[in-house]
């Protein structure tokens, strides 16, 4: 085994999890899911069947990521955030088939207690700000606070605040990397 498993914990037949991944006290991964390689899976944490998490994705204590639930590679994801996946559940009504698929790509941070709505897309690098409700797709890099969750600015790949120019450039103030807003969108200007 080339992962670490604490011993109060459990993991089902039929799982995938990459090497370097650390899980922690009282978790439990489910059959049929994928863990990629220098993951770290909290205290406390249910990864339930069929979820794909890519390398190097954190879990805080306290999550469920449910199925239909992919994150990409470098996903944070804090603790006692929520994932949701159906839209109108009922205790008496199997919704079994009707479960929405949500993807948090490359670079996302979910913050504490932050709800996500099934069915929606979390932009690369996006931030998610402590105790928001995301209720729609989350751009690129954008930074989201509020229930519901709106835009307040723009972050870098670090996750420093970005402040555009006349010109619709900015720079990270922590890494100097360029950024440029266009048409309501942000992106990395690449060398």
């Amino acid at each position: 085994m080339n992962y670490f498993v604490h011993e109060s914990s459990y993991i089902d037949e039929g799982c995938h999890i990459g090497k370097g991944t650390k899980i922690w006290h009282f978790s439990h991964i489910m059959s049929g899911c994928t863990i990629g390689e220098d993951c770290n899976i909290g205290q406390n944490v249910v990864v339930s069947p069929q979820v794909v998490l890519g390398r190097n994705v954190k879990i805080q204590n306290n999550v469920s990521v449910y199925t239909g639930v992919t994150c990409e590679d470098d996903v944070f994801l804090g603790p006692s955030m929520v994932f949701t996946n159906v839209i109108n559940p009922r205790s008496h009504v199997s919704r079994k088939s009707e479960y929405k698929p949500t993807l948090i790509k490359k670079g996302a941070s979910v913050g504490a207690n932050a709800t996500i709505v099934c069915g929606h897309t979390l932009g690369q690098y996006c931030l998610i700000g402590a105790g928001s409700v995301v209720t729609k797709d989350v751009p690129d890099f954008a930074l989201m606070v509020g229930n519901p969750a709106k835009r307040t600015g723009w972050v870098s790949r670090y996750g420093e605040k970005l402040c555009f120019n006349q010109e619709g450039f900015a720079l990270c103030p922590a890494t100097g990397e360029k950024y440029v807003l266009r048409d309501g969108l942000v992106s990395l200007v690449e060398d």
